[in-house]
């Protein structure tokens, strides 16, 4: 079988089945972000990942945003663990004919991604490509008792957003399928494509506060991310709620699509997803209010590892699908 059939995600299993794991290895294969012990209490968090023009750039986003992007997608694995980024190293792969203009924008793309979250690019690699390639990989520290895993949900637990979805999947239509929208939300809708943000001041809330027992990012999208979720916990979800973003309702009306379906099987948005343990969850919505923001209760966790979404009186599942690379 060829990559194209193989899918990304099987072949990450083929990677990993060939590796020799490191003993004693803080955080496990599948989670957001890798982890080194420094001694009891302490963890050095480390990130990678990388953006290709052909997958990742959109029509209509300049080489400053793109290099901003390329930050930031890793900023939003370091805010899913509640970590904050200190240093980062880019390299970069860059096409023979490009201009001295466009290399000058990266470089204050990659600074203004960095700056914005109080990171630092510290040094990095650059190399002939027949694409665009940025690759970051971020550090920071944080307390063994902070961090928040992926596999830390239970039953009973509540299922919770830091923000509403939808916008990123209007937006790309616009920009990629040439779909119109109402003058009014045109721009916010692509700005969210152009101009994504990080929810690190609110992964760190929740981090200190002690209440989430399992976070991720949902880049992939929201309902890939459930499942993601629920594969490494090991329990399942009921959403009472999707939430949908009132410009992504307006967008879906105007092009005679379904808003649930922008919202649920999207991507490329950078939101938490997180579970809350009962008794603080008024701690947690009051630690992420504090960071600015608000926190969406959506669900609940159940044992039994399905994802179901309540309509009316009945529960139906959400499928799992969203983005992966090599099945376009």
């Amino acid at each position: 079988m060829v990559a194209s059939s193989l899918g990304e995600r099987r072949i990450i299993d083929i990677i990993l089945e060939s590796l020799d794991v490191m003993p004693s290895m803080p955080v496990s294969f599948g989670d957001d972000v890798s982890a080194v012990e420094i001694d009891d209490e302490r963890l050095a968090i480390l990130k990678t990942d990388m953006l290709v023009g052909e997958t990742d750039v959109p029509s209509g986003m300049s080489y400053r945003q793109a290099a901003r992007k390329s930050v930031v997608m890793n900023i939003s694995d370091m805010a899913a663990k509640g970590v904050k980024p200190i240093a980062i190293l880019s390299s970069i792969g860059l096409p023979r004919g490009m201009g001295e203009e466009d290399v000058r924008e990266i470089g204050l793309g990659l600074n203004d991604g960095a700056r914005e979250y109080g990171a630092y690019i510290i040094g990095g690699d650059t190399n002939e490509a027949p694409d665009l390639v940025i690759s970051c990989s971020v550090l920071g520290f944080c307390r063994r008792e902070e961090f928040i895993g992926r596999d830390g949900a239970r039953p009973g637990d509540i299922l919770a957003v830091t923000g509403l979805f939808g916008k990123t999947s209007s937006g790309l239509k616009i920009l990629m399928e040439n779909l119109k929208a109402p003058d009014d939300i045109r721009d916010v809708l692509v700005k969210s494509v152009l101009l994504p943000e990080a929810r690190l001041a609110e992964g760190l809330a929740l981090a200190s506060s002690g209440a989430a027992t399992s976070s991720i990012d949902s880049s992939d999208g929201l309902a890939w991310s459930l499942y993601e979720l629920s594969r490494m916990s090991g329990v399942g979800f009921i959403i009472d709620y999707v939430p949908v973003a009132p410009e992504a309702i307006r967008f879906a009306e105007a092009n005679s699509l379904d808003p649930e379906e922008l919202a649920l099987y999207g991507g490329e948005e950078y939101e938490l997803i997180v579970t809350i343990k009962p008794d603080l969850w008024d701690a947690a919505e009051r630690a992420v209010g504090e960071a600015g923001s608000s926190l969406i209760r959506i669900g609940r966790v159940i044992s039994e590892r399905k994802i179901l979404l309540r309509r009316a009186e009945r529960l139906e599942p959400i499928e799992a699908r969203g983005w992966e690379h090599f099945r376009r």
